[in-house]
């Protein structure tokens, strides 16, 4: 039974490296990708939308990102959304489409990204912890009658171990992603 506990615990931290994974390529690291748009909604109809299901993203070359609506009245909420987003851009519509261009980081936004990548770093350790918790707390009902204390005792390091695994791989995710944003 505390291998199921274990195995569950397991993959819930899969996903929370994958959750941390998706957040860190919505942050801009200099380059356009159509998922720096992931978390940016517009109000579409009364309800808001994601801009990467209102139209189709392109990008062309490594510094322009370009937004094909489907429905052209959906321009100027897209535009209005993208503005009020965390993004820093400023989206230049011309009636049919609307391109972004992305300047160059200064050094400034640079150290506002690094923050914001420790910020979903240390989000990802909370939620893996969290799950660290869920389980030991399962492994100790079980030490009252299905298993041993020593067999509870092995469970919870074996949980421990895991939960080092995880949050040394989210140090190395977040190393290469502030490495890739003070890349010049």
């Amino acid at each position: 039974m505390p291998q199921a506990i274990k195995k569950d615990a397991e993959e819930r931290m899969e996903k929370a490296l994958g959750a941390l994974k998706r957040d860190l390529v919505t942050l801009r690291a200099g380059r356009a990708s159509a998922a720096m748009l992931d978390r940016v909604q517009a109000e579409y109809y009364g309800t808001l939308t994601p801009i990467n299901q209102m139209g189709a993203i392109n990008t062309p070359d490594s510094r322009t990102l370009i937004i094909t609506p489907w429905d052209k009245t959906a321009l100027s909420a897209i535009e209005k959304a993208i503005q009020k987003s965390d993004l820093g851009l400023t989206p230049a519509n011309d009636g049919s489409i609307i391109r972004l261009n992305i300047p160059p980081l200064t050094e400034e936004r640079r150290a506002e990204l690094a923050k914001s990548t420790k910020k979903f770093g240390e989000e990802a350790k909370v939620a893996i912890r969290n799950i660290r918790r869920d389980a030991n707390d399962e492994i100790k009902k079980k030490e009252k009658g299905e298993i041993s204390e020593d067999e509870s005792r092995r469970h919870q390091d074996d949980v421990q171990k895991l939960t080092d695994r995880f949050v040394a791989e989210v140090d190395k995710i977040l190393a290469a992603k502030e490495k890739e944003i003070m890349e010049v």
